[in-house]
This record gives structure tokens, C-alpha cells and sequence, in this order.
């Protein structure tokens, strides 16, 4: 079943599950090594300009195209739980922090807010 959001815009909802322990689930979306290693498209370089985990707290990063183009994009924090729930708004960004539109799809939301949750079981964290 669909859900929507107070703007009437359907809420996408992804599972999955990680065979590995909460904590360091946790670690791989909010230490900035970790996230430079997995964030952004496959193929994509990713640089971390500044990550300020707290409320009202941003992570602004650059992407680089496998053809050598730069992108941006932010994190504003809104929720931090550690270590079962994130909620972050994230926007395409410029290199100074403000946001941008999206790229490639110039109808995409300016911002999207992300909310996720960790729980553990038997050494295994699913992330929603």
C-alpha cells in the first residue's frame, strides 16, 4: 500500500538487511571515511567537504563523474539517535553548500527527507 506525506507526495519505503552488527551499520552513514566509501553512484568519487553529525548539522559532499564532472550535495541532520535512528534532509548542493537542483531530472523535489531506522537481531541489522 502507498503512503503519503504531509506535501501528498508517496513515501518510498526500502528494507534491507545487513549481516553485520548495528554499530557498525551506524558507523558506514555517519563516520566520513565510511561514507566516502559506499555514498553516490557506482563508479562515482566521492569527496566529504565537512560532516557536523548533530541537529541542524550538515554533511556537504562532492561526487566526481567517472567522465571527470563534478556534482555536489548535502545532508542537513534533524534527528540523530544513535545508533537506530538518522532523519536528514538531502539536496543536490553547489560547492559553497547551497542547494541546487538535481541535474538530471530537472521536476526531482529540492529536498527529500530520509528517515532511517537500525534494529538489530542475532548479529544482523536491518536498516529501513
Amino acid at each position: 500500500m502507498d503512503e503519503s506525506n504531509e506535501q501528498g507526495m508517496e513515501d518510498i519505503v526500502l528494507t534491507r538487511v545487513f549481516d553485520a552488527p548495528r554499530e557498525l551499520v551506524w558507523k558506514a552513514w555517519t563516520e566520513p571515511a565510511r561514507l566516502a566509501e559506499w555514498w553516490g553512484p557506482k563508479g562515482f568519487k566521492m569527496g566529504v567537504m565537512k560532516l557536523d553529525l548533530r541537529p541542524d548539522g550538515v554533511f556537504h559532499y562532492s561526487m566526481q563523474t567517472p567522465d571527470g564532472k563534478e556534482m555536489w550535495g548535502r545532508f542537513v541532520y534533524r534527528e540523530i539517535q544513535s545508533p537506530e535512528k538518522l532523519v536528514f534532509i538531502n539536496s543536490f548542493s553547489d560547492a559553497a553548500g547551497g542547494i541546487t537542483p538535481n541535474p538530471y531530472m530537472p521536476t526531482w523535489p529540492l529536498e527529500v527527507i530520509n528517515t532511517l531506522t537500525l534494529v538489530e537481531q542475532d548479529g544482523k541489522t536491518t536498516l529501513t
